[in-house]
């Protein structure tokens, strides 16, 4: 009995095993580091461009078991065509994914003692707010499944399947080989009263050795319906754990939100220890995994909210327009300015905190949001003055303030935090209040 860890679909379709032998198992101033998909062992990632009704779904896939054993049913709102589907770059999901990440920045104090610069114009404000083949006909009457459309893209093997009770959908897959999780047949009922219909695709395997390609590639497909909505329920099936989910929406308007669960902002523009720097991974996950805790395990985290024609501070170049058009946008013109506005949401979900698949909803709130960490390092230099004296006696109480955020946000110790905090000991930063009181001390001394 194989087992095969998965991957990035899991969320909005279930894995079937393809044969009879297998076992599913449910499946990151001056810009310094992110928190990107790598962070999660189960992560998900799914980009979905859409304007009107017309929506183009790109589904990652980190599949990473026997290739001959993959199989997927994805619930989708109509009956697709050839046409409609094409094998995406898995590129653009990292491009996505690196550009929208929450980002650690860093900046370093001036030298107190030092002139002030005076510009000639304002500095720009720092803070996140700103306005800102052929239809094949054959059908199973007995189990009221209707093979819609059958058809091959790279390497995938396609059907598009339509069902009229989900016992009979569940009959037809067994008997066509792919095996079901326990409890599928409750979940695809909802789907069938709704009307959906079924995106089962296999791997080719002739078509995937002639690619020559290592690993799956994403799926993307365009349809026009006015649901936008992501299925969540059917990968619940495959989950043992909570699992990881970002979505990348892409759109001419503003933020989207998830509207039948809250949509919240991960905390942001927060400072934290200078050493933080080293352990950024851990601090976002324990970060991530407080807030997910404090705001009840059901809700939708909005991680980034940008127009996709800058970035402030980047951690990764804004998509060229073929790198867009490539993601499924598909209203940019070139004589046109860029009109794409990204929003990424993280979902933590498991089976008794997400009943109900993700239902969004498009606004024209154009306000730029990320997740945003800092770092700022102190002023090290020679600081003979009176300015550099308050200084330095303002940086015990600015640490301490650092390791009180940072244990806030990720509860960590902050006995432990203090410890790894070399700059708020004494000998760190020459206690010069001390060395002060002591002049002043003796000072009086000799003055008698």
């Amino acid at each position: 009995m194989r087992s095969f860890r998965v991957w990035a679909i899991a969320l909005i379709a279930f894995l079937l095993t393809f044969t009879v032998s297998s076992k599913a198992l449910a499946f990151c101033g001056f810009y310094v580091a992110k928190a990107d998909a790598k962070l999660y062992n189960q992560a998900s990632q799914v980009a979905i461009a859409r304007s009107g009704n017309r929506t183009v779904l790109t589904m990652a896939n980190d599949y990473q078991g026997d290739v001959k054993n993959f199989a997927m049913v994805v619930p989708v709102p109509v009956i697709l065509q050839r046409e409609q589907v094409q094998i995406a770059d898995s590129r653009i999901i990292e491009r996505l994914d690196s550009f929208s990440a929450p980002r650690l920045v860093e900046y370093f104090d001036p030298d107190p003692c030092a002139p002030p610069i005076f510009w000639n114009r304002p500095m720009a404000a720092p803070a996140m707010e700103s306005a800102a083949p052929g239809r094949a006909g054959r059908s199973n009457q007995a189990l009221g499944v209707t093979i819609e459309e059958r058809f091959t893209v790279g390497e995938y093997d396609i059907l598009i399947l339509s069902a009229r009770e989900s016992d009979g959908l569940e009959t037809w897959l067994v008997q066509n080989g792919y095996r079901i999780p326990q409890g599928a047949r409750d979940l695809l009922r909802p789907y069938i009263r709704q009307q959906m219909k079924f995106f089962v695709a296999k791997v080719n395997l002739e078509e995937y050795e002639n690619s020559g390609y290592q690993a799956l590639r994403p799926l993307q497909m365009t349809y026009e319906s006015p649901r936008f909505m992501l299925p969540l329920r059917l990968g619940m099936v495959n989950a043992e754990s909570s699992q990881d989910l970002l979505v990348y929406i892409l759109s001419p308007e503003g933020q989207a939100e998830v509207s039948n669960y809250r949509t919240v902002k991960v905390p942001s523009d927060a400072e934290i220890p200078v050493y933080v720097k080293d352990e950024f991974s851990a601090f976002y996950k324990a970060m991530f995994q407080t807030s997910y805790t404090r705001e009840g395990r059901n809700v939708a985290f909005l991680e980034y909210a940008w127009d996709m024609g800058s970035c402030d501070p980047c951690s990764a170049e804004p998509l060229s327009p073929e790198e867009l058009r490539q993601a499924g946008v598909f209203w940019t013109r070139p004589e046109m300015p860029n009109n794409v506005f990204i929003t990424r949401l993280h979902v933590r979900y498991t089976r008794d905190k997400f009943p109900e698949d993700l239902i969004f909803q498009q606004t024209n709130n154009r306000s730029l949001f990320q997740g945003r960490y800092i770092l700022r390092h102190p002023y090290t230099g020679e600081m003979a003055c009176e300015a550099g004296r308050q200084y330095r006696r303002s940086l015990r109480q600015r640490f301490e303030q650092e390791a009180q955020t940072l244990a806030r946000l990720t509860g960590w110790n902050i006995r432990d935090i203090r410890d790894k905090l070399p700059q708020i000991r004494a000998e760190q930063f020459p206690a010069l209040p001390l060395v002060a009181r002591l002049q002043q001390l003796m000072g009086r001394v000799m003055e008698r």
